[in-house]
């Protein structure tokens, strides 16, 4: 099943327009729109600026099962037991989603991130 950046480019291939004219309007390189096809995620943002200037609605392009992503988890220095992270919401879901509860989120994502981190410094290096 091809990935959402692989269907992005898919999408403006179908289209004819030029890889030079999206960059262009876009205000990117083209360097830059070539990593984007190699991602499996896209920010909603720019998927539907991509979208309007080719004439392309990619809503029925990036399936439930495209968006599904696997839980988060990691365990705190201070814990023995698995901190519980929400899983990853994906941006494409709803353009009109709260900006706080995803900013929320992503501070959960990054606090487990720290803490799995930490555990790891722990692990490799020790006490002081």
């Amino acid at each position: 099943m091809p990935h959402q950046g692989e269907i992005l480019q898919e999408a403006i291939k179908n289209s004819g327009i030029s890889i030079t004219r999206i960059v262009e309007e876009l205000g990117i390189t083209r360097p830059t729109i070539y990593r984007k096809f190699k991602e499996d995620s896209l920010d909603y943002a720019f998927v539907k600026r991509v979208g309007e200037i080719i004439g392309h609605d990619f809503s029925d392009d990036f399936t439930a099962l495209q968006q599904t992503v696997l839980p988060f988890t990691a365990t705190s220095v201070t814990q023995s037991s698995p901190v519980s992270v929400t899983p990853r919401s994906n941006v494409l879901q709803t353009p009109d989603s709260d900006p706080v509860k995803q900013l929320m989120a992503l501070q959960t994502k990054y606090i487990a991130l720290l803490e799995a981190y930490n555990e790891l410094l722990m692990k490799v290096y020790g006490p002081k």
